[in-house]
């Protein structure tokens, strides 16, 4: 066993934080987090748009179209928010002008998204209307959804590779001393806003080349596995997430910048096929991001809660007290105290329940969404709502998913039992040492 941790520490840790640090995976990362409180707020039109209570619902029925559209500007344009705020982090490692690069990715991205919509014979539109529409003037939002999530990362990304190389063979207009910085820095992008419109209006309406069709053929099998509904693709996420918290390095800042952009698009065809009004129990996607969060992290990532609940009952005067540290955050899903107090990071005798309960959480899950015991995820919250409150609040407030919690929770207390004994053991004997 020392020799696997000794190989973990030198050999697997290293790696994982090199590509947990990379520049490019770091901007993905905290630009897709940066729409986090817009997909928030659309999650909660959701709610109205498919309001829980009949009665209620009925009187919501005329409103239903102005109620879509805080929905539509949210979570609808989904990928149009990531491109500014992946740019902008991107540009701010590098030292560039965050606001320029942001905007210019914004307009890359919209010249790969917008295409000129034929219309149908049958359809009754003025000449003017068809002029508009055939010239690229309508922008149709749909397209700039979750489907174009990883368009919108790839454009971000290229564009301000293009600011960055021109600006360091000083491809750009500098302006006197004295005139100010924003002015300046206006200026200053002319020349790479320019390079991108041309590359990206010339890949998409001059040679006919779909950048956002192309990325999500290709990435979609991924999708599907990852986040879409396959157990083994649940399972492979939850794994490699609590490995790397087991490592001491922090499991979803690892895995987010790979995970994150398909969680955000599961949970968005979510959300869209339940406005659209589709059943919770039929949605095209299961292992989202909240299926996790709310039924399998239950006190935090490795579902630490219960064994919070365990030290609280040790003989440990150690336990005892990091369990009372830890329970008020565990219930907000906080649980770096644990994590790092006790600690499971590169101990075995708590790495094994840490990994091991969260996979059987996962199969439990599993089975009881496709079986209709609990519906699916179709909205999302914030990770600090207790967590029967939030699974309740993710699959339209249905009473099943707060019973899964429980069943789960259970669950993970009896996985870390024997290995908390072990444990408590070994702490007891140390502090009759150190007594001694």
């Amino acid at each position: 066993m020392n020799g696997l941790i000794t190989f973990l520490e030198q050999k697997v840790s290293p790696m994982a934080n090199r590509i947990g640090g990379q520049r490019h995976m770091l901007a993905i990362r905290k630009g897709i987090i940066a729409t986090l409180p817009l997909t928030l707020v659309g999650a909660f039109f959701v709610i109205f748009l498919n309001f829980p209570i009949p009665a209620v619902a009925e009187m919501l029925t005329p409103y239903l179209t102005v109620l879509d559209i805080p929905y539509r500007f949210t979570v609808g344009v989904l990928a149009l928010y990531a491109a500014f705020g992946i740019a902008s982090a991107l540009a701010q490692s590098y030292k560039l002008d965050t606001l320029t690069a942001g905007i210019v990715a914004v307009m890359s991205f919209l010249a790969t998204s917008i295409q000129p919509v034929r219309l149908f014979e049958d359809v009754q539109v003025t000449e003017v209307q068809t002029q508009v529409v055939a010239a690229g003037r309508y922008l149709n939002i749909a397209q700039l959804g979750a489907q174009s999530l990883f368009g919108a990362i790839v454009t971000a990304i290229i564009s301000v590779e293009i600011y960055r190389f021109m600006k360091e063979k000083n491809i750009t207009i500098k302006m006197p001393e004295g005139v100010p910085p924003e002015v300046s820095n206006s200026f200053a992008a002319l020349f790479p806003a320019g390079a991108n419109l041309l590359l990206f209006w010339g890949i998409r309406h001059v040679i006919g080349f779909d950048i956002n069709a192309t990325l999500s053929n290709i990435i979609m099998p991924m999708q599907d596995f990852l986040a879409g509904n396959s157990l083994l693709g649940g399972l492979v996420t939850v794994f490699l997430i609590c490995f790397f918290w087991v490592l001491g390095i922090h499991g979803p800042a690892i895995m987010g910048p790979v995970i994150r952009p398909f969680w955000e698009s599961s949970i968005a065809e979510n959300m869209d096929a339940f406005a659209a009004g589709t059943p919770a129990s039929q949605m095209p996607n299961m292992f989202t991001e909240m299926f996790l969060q709310w039924f399998v992290w239950i006190g935090g990532a490795g579902a630490t809660f219960a064994l919070i609940c365990l030290f609280l009952t040790s003989k440990s005067s150690y336990l005892k007290e990091l369990g009372r540290i830890g329970f008020l955050p565990g219930i907000f899903n906080i649980n770096e105290p644990i994590i790092f107090g006790a600690p499971i990071v590169m101990n075995p005798t708590l790495a094994i329940p840490f990994i091991l309960s969260p996979l059987v959480m996962t199969v439990i899950a599993y089975v009881a969404t496709i079986t209709n015991i609990v519906p699916m995820t179709v909205s999302r919250t914030v990770f600090t709502v207790p967590s029967p409150i939030g699974a309740m609040m993710v699959t339209n407030w249905h009473i099943m998913a707060a019973v899964l919690v429980v069943v789960n929770f259970f669950v993970s207390l009896v996985i870390y039992y024997p290995f908390f004994k072990v444990f408590e053991k070994q702490l007891m004997e140390s502090e009759k040492e150190g007594e001694k």
